[in-house]
């Protein structure tokens, strides 16, 4: 069945109604399983998203019910008016809420993310309870509890580094709840999950670098107890061993340097450039340490770039490192919060156990001096 796409009414509208139609018609009887989202796909030619707003839209005016793990019926009430059990403008508590806790809301990155999540719940009529765990696990454990209680549908996290909250995680997946993690995922517990290529990141930047003629190429590290760094490490040194060149543990130790929240660890620097063959190109893994390491280059008297070389893994920053670095690879950040969420609407809609979980991994994007159209050269300031 085609559907007219130039219609004033919205589309997902125009379907709900007539879902609403074939159940007054009795072509759904009450108690009865009803058409799954991928059937109105199907039917009317529609969109996930389109067919998604309007199964929900139906669940949350009572018209359908979900049944955890057995999937989407016909309330046992007989509906005689089409406009009846739309809810009222001032009953809010019919519209969904998801949870989305994020280990840090600051640099384009993380805040793309959320923004990601955000439009896809606009799309489909959720709403969002935004919680930032700050980077540690304490404040994360009290952000999904507090989502709990606050009888959120589904929580889309961007987990702080370690297995500090496995439990606690665990313990969502034991309530039924839907839980998608994004831009890394948890080592030790089976969830769906969008990141991003990781392991291109680091196998990409130390390719292209290499090619620049850098054989040196030193990582410096913020978190180091995430799957999202080891992957990236994994790629670095894949790309070095391709290349015939030595994986040096100097160069390459998952070592923490800088966090956004602790600062420098102020022997790093001037051990990597005391070694008798010091880098020429620093990889860092955020645009945090990237700031670090223009800050530290700077007070030891380096030129950037005509001394030290600097090359970022991510966005994540206080500002954009496009423009002080050689090499920085681009995430799909607001198509990872979309995913995400798109991923979780589903798991609310068809309940958790309707598909197998996703490991969802979308490509980064390189981009390169040459491309750019300027860049930043960083000198130290004279001292009297």
């Amino acid at each position: 069945m085609s559907m007219d796409r130039d219609a004033p009414t919205p589309l997902y509208h125009r379907i709900k109604e007539e879902l609403r139609a074939a159940i007054r018609r009795q072509e759904y009887t009450p108690g009865s399983p009803f058409i799954t989202q991928r059937e109105v796909c199907e039917r009317y030619g529609v969109s996930t998203t389109t067919a998604i707003r309007a199964l929900n839209d139906l669940v949350a005016e009572g018209v359908l019910v979900r049944r955890r793990g057995r999937g989407t019926f016909v309330t046992d009430q007989t509906e005689t008016d089409a406009t009846s059990r739309r809810p009222k403008p001032t009953s809010k508590s019919r519209v969904a809420t998801i949870g989305c806790i994020v280990h840090g809301l600051e640099g384009p990155h993380s805040t793309s993310v959320v923004s990601g999540v955000e439009s896809m719940c606009t799309e489909l009529g959720y709403r969002m309870l935004l919680s930032d765990s700050y980077g540690t696990p304490e404040r994360e454990a009290q952000a999904l509890r507090e989502a709990v209680d606050a009888g959120v549908a589904g929580v889309v996290a961007y987990p702080v580094q370690g297995r500090a909250n496995t439990e606690v995680y665990a313990e969502l997946r034991r309530r039924g709840l839907p839980l998608v993690v994004v831009d890394r995922y948890l080592p030790d517990l089976p969830t769906d999950a969008v990141v991003p290529d990781n392991f291109a990141v680091g196998y990409e930047l130390t390719s292209r670098l290499i090619e620049l003629g850098h054989e040196r190429i030193a990582t410096l590290w913020s978190e180091t107890e995430c799957t999202s760094a080891q992957e990236r490490l994994a790629g670095y040194k894949q790309s070095l061993r391709e290349h015939s060149l030595p994986v040096r543990p100097e160069f390459s130790a998952l070592r923490r340097y800088s966090t956004y929240a602790d600062g420098t660890d102020p022997t790093y620097l001037p051990e990597l450039l005391a070694l008798p063959e010091p880098p020429t190109v620093l990889l860092c893994a955020n645009g945090f340490v990237l700031a670090a390491a223009a800050k530290n280059l700077l007070e030891l008297g380096i030129e950037i770039p005509d001394q030290m070389e600097l090359a970022g893994m991510d966005t994540a920053g206080p500002f954009d490192p496009l423009p002080i670095t050689t090499v920085a690879a681009v995430l799909p950040s607001r198509e990872l919060g979309r995913e995400a969420m798109r991923i979780l609407a589903k798991r609310i809609a068809e309940g958790y156990d309707a598909m197998p979980l996703q490991h969802i991994v979308l490509p980064i994007t390189v981009t390169s001096r040459g491309s750019a159209a300027g860049y930043l050269r960083a000198v130290a300031s004279p001292r009297d």
